[in-house]
């Protein structure tokens, strides 16, 4: 990356802008999202460890789609084994459906409809699928009425064995949104919609050695690390964060040296830091990858609360040249709320984006689905350092602890993340950012991600130049 304009102070994603350079690629097609810091990802997105946004639904979509989400370090360490095992069962092209028996109520649907952004689950008998139930049959239906009244019957399936390309004409063909997925004994194996069928040739899922969905998970830097780090890697995670908010500390390098000492055979993430001289010490310590941030995130009041943080460009520009030095990678954490800020992040180095908040108002993030006073549904969302994510994690401790520790909190405990109507699932957003991401590396002339990084020339721009560039939805 250059610069066309040399800074003269530290900038943020909305100071930047790229212009366009001579290019040779025909098709955003023709782009290779994948990455080469180890972890796998066919697209550089990232699910950031954070309880109200990465949990079992979002790994499995997320990796399915070529991406990987990390849960986070507070679970049980039973719960986060549990999940890895389900995750790594999921089928790489079906989507797992929501079921129900046919005597379940409206009730038990109205409940679990909405895990999915489909809006649809799947009602079985024997295990085989005997119906479908919508968000519209559950609609001015008594909450007591069993699913076998008001299921539709009238079911198409498709065999287990079908290609994207031929499912797509098929549902297409008989004018359906979706179908169960039956195997040659007609028992259900997943659902599949005609967009999942579409975007199955669009995004390669993330995949580890046993040809299965890939996820990470997050320890933190208290406690029996090495022992906890232990359990993780033989429950078979794929990648390892280390996580705390100020990374560039003893603490942090003597977890990290505590375990290189087990020899893991998957990438160490570490972070958060926003200095080169930060990014040194936790690469000569043993991380593979080191997560630069501290600060960006919508649910983090660090900087109001403490001054401490750094404008996420330039501690990604930073800290990805002293990381590249030592051969070594970094994920750019926080900060981003448009596909442009994944680019952006792309070209001053990253080789992964983790975005948290956007993904928080999605069906397939953790939080349960609310509404508000005029109808419209949302999620609550918190950042790991508030009251509340600071109350889960030490519900072990003593009273007198939990208080003591509750008094200081640098994040906000709850917000609301509105469903998009016209994308309420994590695939929707994705097709968004990995759509616009495509398109600015063919404006670059980049076929791959290091080719972003190496052709990106990026200008520094005025808070009226970032305005000016923002679309209007009504007139002026």
């Amino acid at each position: 990356m250059r610069f066309l304009n040399n800074p003269s102070h530290d900038l943020t994603y909305d100071d930047v802008f790229m212009v366009p350079s001579a290019s040779s690629i025909a098709s955003r097609m023709d782009v290779d999202l994948s990455t080469q810091d180890g972890t796998g990802t066919t697209i550089p997105i990232i699910v950031a460890n954070m309880t109200a946004i990465s949990g079992r639904r979002m790994a499995e979509t997320i990796a399915r789609r070529g991406g990987m989400a990390v849960i986070p370090q507070d679970i049980p360490l039973q719960v986060v084994s549990d999940v890895i095992k389900w995750v790594k069962s999921r089928h790489k092209f079906f989507d797992t459906p929501v079921t129900l028996s046919p005597t379940q109520t409206v009730a038990d649907a109205a409940d679990l409809i909405n895990k999915r952004a489909h809006g649809a689950l799947i009602v079985v008998e024997g295990g085989r699928p005997v119906g479908i139930v919508t968000e519209e049959d559950c609609e001015r239906v008594d909450r007591f009425t069993q699913l076998q009244s008001i299921m539709s019957k009238d079911l198409v399936t498709v065999p287990d064995s079908i290609e994207p390309r031929e499912a797509f004409d098929f549902l297409n063909s008989q004018r359906r949104r979706l179908a169960p997925v039956v195997n040659k004994n007609g028992e259900l194996i997943g659902i599949l919609t005609r967009t999942g069928a579409l975007r199955a040739t669009l995004y390669q899922p993330a995949l580890d050695s046993n040809n299965q969905l890939r996820i990470a998970c997050a320890v933190g830097i208290n406690g029996d690390v090495a022992a906890k780090a232990k359990s993780l890697i033989d429950a078979g995670t794929d990648v390892l964060v280390v996580d705390t908010a100020h990374g560039h500390q003893i603490k942090m390098i003597e977890a990290l040296k505590l375990i290189r000492e087990l020899n893991p055979n998957i990438p160490v993430v570490a972070g958060n830091v926003v200095t080169a001289q930060g990014t040194k010490a936790l690469i000569e310590a043993g991380a593979d990858i080191i997560k630069v941030g501290v600060g960006p995130g919508a649910m983090c009041t660090t900087r109001m609360q403490t001054g401490v943080g750094r404008p996420q460009f330039s501690a990604v520009l930073e800290c990805s040249a002293e990381a590249r030095k030592l051969g070594k990678h970094v994920w750019a954490d926080g900060g981003v709320r448009h596909p442009r800020d994944v680019a952006l992040a792309l070209a001053a180095g990253a080789s992964q984006v983790m975005i948290g908040s956007w993904f928080a108002g999605t069906f397939e993030s953790p939080s349960d689905l609310n509404k508000d006073a005029t109808g419209r549904l949302y999620k609550e969302s918190f950042g790991m350092a508030s009251a509340r994510a600071v109350a889960a994690r030490t519900s072990n401790d003593g009273a007198f602890e939990q208080a003591r520790k509750a008094l200081f909190e640098e994040g906000i405990s709850s917000s609301r993340m509105y469903i998009n109507p016209s994308r309420p699932g994590v695939e929707d957003l994705l097709d968004e950012i990995i759509s616009g991401v495509r398109s600015s590396f063919t404006y670059a002339g980049a076929s791959s991600i290091h080719d972003f990084f190496e052709r990106a020339v990026v200008g520094i721009q005025s808070a009226s130049g970032y305005a000016e560039g923002r679309p209007l939805h009504t007139s002026w």
